[in-house]
């Protein structure tokens, strides 16, 4: 959110109060992937609440160097829209793992459409008022109103349907101790029966995995989403502000970015 207030007034709400409103805006749903699971759904070991939580950071260590949970605004122990704390764990872990897969497609996507072969010149071109050599912000910008409102829907879409898609047999809320980060079937069930492809597993190419498998999959999965999560802000911050990221400042070819990537509607129309 972006505003430039003429007169601002001093902020009335009380510190945690606040704190739970900016953990919940900035964990927002987002649409999620994970290896649907076979038969009856097992529980995670984290879906028990906070003890759970600090027995899998024990299991799950980082390379920062510290014991038990790091949670500075202290969201282990909330408790968002009078569900519970051991809901609300569910939900913050089920947001973590959605929002880090979407920064590792969103860190993969930028270092495409930094390349020629997506951003140089197209024989057909990929969208209306498609300008070639720009940057992935920029290409963005370019998509007409119609399609990002349609690229919406899509996303919305998968949200929806990732909450139950009918509730398949076996199925269980991550609020009420299912699997956080887990997809249902969809094919099938979503679209009124025209989606016939499962959104994780479309095509039965992947060998089956073993329990201990699956739980080693989604623990690299959670470590290297937060690992991209960094990695896409530090592109967006040095793209916005050359020398923020010196690692990055080096690169002369590095796309440079004068908009604001928080508006991203900001050439369409604007509320302010």
């Amino acid at each position: 959110l972006c505003t430039n207030p003429v007169h601002p007034r001093p902020l009335l709400l009380h510190i945690p109060t606040m704190q739970k409103l900016l953990v919940a805006l900035a964990l927002a749903p987002a649409s999620g992937l994970v290896a649907p699971l076979t038969g009856k759904a097992t529980l995670s070991k984290v879906a028990g609440g906070k003890a759970d939580l600090e027995a899998l950071c024990a299991e799950n260590p980082t390379a920062l160097g510290f014991e038990g949970i790091w949670d500075p605004l202290g969201c282990a122990d909330y408790d968002f829209w009078g569900l519970g704390n051991d809901a609300t764990i569910g939900y913050l872990r089920h947001a973590e793992i959605k929002h880090g897969r979407i920064a590792m497609a969103g860190f993969l996507g930028f270092l495409a459409q930094s390349t020629p072969l997506v951003a140089g010149e197209h024989a057909i071109l990929p969208y209306r008022g498609y300008v070639p050599d720009v940057t992935p912000q920029e290409q963005w910008a370019n998509i007409p109103l119609i399609g990002k409102l349609q690229i919406l829907v899509f996303v919305g879409m998968l949200e929806s349907y990732g909450e139950g898609a009918g509730f398949p047999e076996g199925y269980q809320h991550y609020v009420k101790g299912g699997l956080p980060g887990y997809y249902p079937p969809i094919a099938g069930r979503a679209g009124f029966g025209q989606v016939t492809f499962d959104l994780y597993k479309p095509f039965p190419i992947f060998p089956e995995q073993s329990a201990e498998q699956k739980e080693r999959g989604r623990r690299v999965e959670v470590n290297n989403g937060r690992l991209a999560m960094l990695g896409l802000f530090s592109l967006l911050s040095e793209s916005a502000a050359p020398g923020s990221v010196p690692a990055l400042d080096g690169i002369e070819s590095f796309p440079k970015y004068a908009g604001n990537v928080m508006m991203p509607f900001e050439g369409d129309f604007s509320f302010f």
